[in-house]
């Protein structure tokens, strides 16, 4: 029996690690392409580019809910569809419309830690909106999280403030969709595939109108004077298809990991998607810029930490509203994280 048991925590450490690899590598190449398509195949439409993700989406979660029926249908009375779900749609929709133009503008790696700005913005808003209490641990560990964003904007040598302005209002946005989604979602036990399949949909009505009076002749343009024009639209739409494969990897790793698990693999996601990045576009990054990301990744870190230990304390003892009671709360996708999550 011992020996069973130990072969079966060795088999749950590889999936948890099989897990977290495959979301890292999901969630880098969607960060990866979406920067090529904008900066090597000069397709500098992020309007279009989420809409192609919306729309591989749609059709991704109701292959694998309907068709192959891996994942069963989480059934949403139709009222509830457009009094909950459509605002958290608008809100989802900004949030990685507003991504993908900041992708265009600044490096993935400037990018990418002001994204780790995104408990900072959640705490504040809900004490300044909803007055809601946080322990002072929570105030404590968005010290340095501010710190290294301030370090790493200060010392960004490829600054632009077009796209730092769209990454942090990004922040704002994901904040914004985490905190409707414990009220709007009360009641509904959403995982990451049940949310894409209602959210991207209206997310695609959402934006492609805007897409099209905004960036159709533009998109025209590009298609005929492009050397490659259908080879670099296979790349377009494959991106789409991996950020759908994202939102499914999400869902497998939150059932293979702890919660402090995914917390610090998320972080060092982070730090893989930087380093990556940096290898393919070799953007300058300064020793300063370097430290100051290093500095936020441990903030976030702590405060999953400290999230973590609030939510585990005795009923009737004050926690942080904003830290999921559960893994099932983790569902919600939260950080980009897609985006991490990240449609």
């Amino acid at each position: 029996m011992m020996e069973d048991g130990s072969l079966w925590h060795q088999w749950s450490m590889i999936r948890s690690l099989l897990a977290i690899l495959q979301w890292w590598g999901f969630n880098v190449t969607v960060i990866i392409m979406n920067k090529w398509i904008f900066q090597k195949l000069d397709f500098k439409f992020p309007l279009s580019v989420s809409c192609v993700h919306f729309i591989c989406s749609s059709i991704g979660a109701y292959i694998v809910i309907k068709v192959l029926k891996i994942k069963p249908l989480i059934v949403v009375d139709p009222e509830d569809r457009w009094k909950r779900i459509f605002p958290m749609s608008f809100v989802f929709c900004i949030n990685i419309v507003l991504g993908n133009i900041s992708l265009r503008y600044i490096p993935v790696s400037f990018m990418q830690t002001i994204k780790s700005f995104t408990p900072a913005t959640t705490v504040v808003l809900q004490w300044l909106v909803w007055r809601k209490y946080f322990d002072w641990r929570i105030w404590a560990s968005l010290v340095p999280i501010v710190g290294g964003i301030l370090l790493t904007s200060i010392t960004e040598l490829s600054f632009n403030v077009f796209g730092f302005c769209a990454a942090l209002f990004g922040c704002l946005a994901t904040s914004t969709k985490t905190i409707l989604a414990e009220s709007l979602l009360h009641g509904y036990k959403f995982d990451s595939i049940n949310t894409v399949y209602y959210m991207a949909p209206f997310a695609t009505m959402i934006l492609g109108v805007p897409a099209f009076l905004l960036e159709g002749n533009g998109i025209l343009d590009w298609f005929e004077a492009h050397p490659s024009s259908w080879s670099a639209l296979i790349i377009i739409f494959s991106s789409g298809v991996v950020a759908f494969c994202l939102n499914f990897s999400i869902f497998y790793v939150i059932h293979s990991t702890t919660a402090v698990t995914f917390n610090v693999a998320g972080n060092l996601k982070v730090a893989v998607a930087v380093l990556v990045s940096w290898m393919i576009f070799r953007n300058p990054i300064s020793p300063m810029n370097a430290v100051g990301c290093g500095i936020t990744l441990v903030g976030c870190t702590f405060y999953g930490y400290v999230s973590h230990l609030l939510s585990q304390q005795q009923p009737g003892t004050p926690r942080t509203p904003c830290t999921p009671r559960n893994k099932m709360e983790l569902m919600i996708p939260l950080v980009n994280d897609k985006v991490e999550s990240k449609v």
